[in-house]
Parts: structure tokens; sequence; C-alpha cells
């Protein structure tokens, strides 16, 4: 994850090498873009704010850089900063934007290019949402939507307690191809087991679940997830207890946000106590340590906490879902 000093180290002593360079003449640049295209990207300009409906859309997907199509951002870094101009919080990879001081205007700002063509994208500021604190205001002429492909694996991500238990119910689902322990929600970067335990940082302990949504949809994920922890008790699963073991679920678009809304007023009626489940937008997912990962599968005849707390779990969703298992 960049951070304003990261941003300040490239503007200041150089960026880092592009995947791939493309150069044009400015003739070329000028015969395959139109006119607010070419005077925004190659000119520098800036376009009107509130002038594209980019900056309501946070549907599913990457943005690539309009001249050369380099994927630049991703939909789920996306957030309404208010100004009129399509925000992100990162890039799509440390080397994809490229950074340089810009004393234009009687000001002092930090100009955001692609990293592959040298198009002018917008500028970089510090005032971001937390942990990260970027914000890249970027010009949606700069920008060309890519939209998902059929097949295209999704991410979803999930906390319902210990993460060792969590981890063991999705990692045996048809159409989950990567189940990975860590930490989101919290204040600071990077976190430690030890960090998230003290219940300071605010994570909480969650999975990345990679999956194939024509095999098995957001919505069975959701009401699986639900089904297997108990959504009804506030910052707690049976003797884990702290926020680190809250219940929750992070969402990256609105289209997300509204379903899971669906899916928690379809299976409330089946609890006797309210659900209290959090429903958050995901900013940042930071894998744990090696030795939480795939813990179930490496400790079930170690630790008795496999046996005693996850196995009577994993009962608990056999019975529930067994034609949804591998």
């Amino acid at each position: 994850m960049l951070t304003w000093l990261d941003i300040l180290r490239f503007a200041t002593s150089g960026n880092p090498s592009p995947d791939q360079k493309v150069k044009k003449s400015d003739d070329e640049w000028r015969e395959m873009l139109t006119e607010d295209q070419y005077y925004v990207t190659r000119k520098k300009g800036t376009e009107r704010p509130f002038s594209s409906d980019m900056c309501q859309s946070f549907e599913p997907g990457k943005y690539a850089c309009l001249c050369c199509k380099t994927p630049l951002f991703d939909s789920t870094q996306k957030f309404d900063s208010g100004t009129g101009w399509p925000s992100f919080t990162q890039p799509i990879k440390p080397n994809a934007v490229s950074y340089y001081k810009d004393h234009s205007h009687g000001m002092y700002r930090i100009e955001a290019l692609c990293n592959a063509c040298g198009a002018h994208l917008g500028h970089v500021f510090q005032d971001g949402p937390k942990p990260g604190g970027l914000r890249y205001c970027i010009n949606a002429v700069s920008l060309e939507k890519i939209i998902p492909v059929a097949g295209e694996k999704q991410t979803v991500v999930f906390g319902g307690g210990c993460f060792w238990c969590t981890e063991a119910i999705f990692q045996k689902l048809k159409g989950v191809e990567k189940v990975v322990s860590g930490y989101s929600g919290g204040s600071i970067k990077n976190p430690t087991y030890h960090e998230v335990t003290s219940g300071l940082t605010g994570h909480a302990e969650v999975v990345e679940i990679t999956y194939d949504p024509t095999i098995i949809s957001f919505e069975d994920l959701l009401r699986i997830h639900i089904t297997t922890h108990d959504p009804t008790t506030l910052n707690r699963q049976g003797a884990d207890r702290g926020t680190q073991y809250r219940s929750v679920i992070f969402y990256r678009s609105e289209k997300e946000k509204s379903i899971i809304e669906n899916v928690l007023d379809e299976v409330s009626p089946y609890f006797e106590n309210p659900i209290v489940t959090e429903v958050a937008p995901f900013e940042y997912f930071y894998s744990a340590e090696d030795y939480h990962q795939n813990y179930f599968e490496l400790n079930k005849n170690k630790n008795p906490y496999c046996s005693v707390v996850i196995e009577p779990k994993l009962k608990k969703f056999r019975e529930l879902y067994q034609e949804k298992m591998v």
C-alpha cells in the first residue's frame, strides 16, 4: 500500500519502472484522440467537475489509461470524494502511475501520469480515507472502464469470529478457488496478529475469498457466511471476545451493499435475536502471517481448538450445504 511519503519519494527521487513503455508522436496521439481527450491527456488539461457519470459508478471492474489501455485502477479502490472527479485510494500496481511536482496555477501539487505512456491523469492528494490517506483525483476522460468478462474471478471479504474457523468452512465449497486469512477494517496498515488481538487497531479477523461466480453466487456465499456463525452476538463468537471477532461483511460496490442488505433481511426471521453483522465498505485486506493460513488442515490433529471449536462448525456446515461442497 502506497502512502504520501512514497508519493513524495517518487516525485523527488524517481518513479518505478513501468511494465511497458508506449511511445507515439504528438501527431499520432492527436489523430487517435478526440479534442477533449487530447487536451486533457496530452496537454495536461482538466475536465469540468461533475461532467462524467463515472464519479457515481462503482460497479466491479478495472480502469485503464484511455491512451494506451494500461490498467491503472480497480473499482475496489474507488470512492466518492464529492469533488466531482473519479477518486481512488490506490493504483492497481505501485508502478502503474508516475508522479511529478506541479507548480502550475500558483499551487504546489503532485501530478499523476500513466507510467506507460505519460498521459496526464490528474493529481494525488493526502486527504484520502485511512489507512493509506491518498486521494487520486482523476479526470474521467483519461480513463476507460474495463468491464469484467464472464467467468472472471471475484473476491469478497467476510469476518465471523476466529479466521481459522471461517477459512475452514469456505475452503470446502465448490467454486471457491482460494481462501486467505487476514485482517480488515482497522486504522493501521500491515497489522500483526499480536496488534489485532489487542483490540486496539480496529481490525477484524477475516477471510478473503476468491470465487467463480458462474459456479457459486455472491448471494450463496452470504447465506453460508451468515448461517455458519452467530451474527446476533456483538463482538463475540463463543468464547472469543473482542472487536476483532465481530461479524462483518465488506462490500465493494453499492450493488453488493444492496444484495447484502437483502440477504440479511431474508435470513433474519430465522434468528431469535436481531442480526448485528456490520456491513462496511471495503478498504484494505492484509494477509495474516503464514502460520495462520490453511490452519485447520495443517493443525487438526495438533491443536485441540480444531476438534473442540472448528469441527462442530464444519459438522453444521456439512449438514446445511452438503450439495455445495467439493
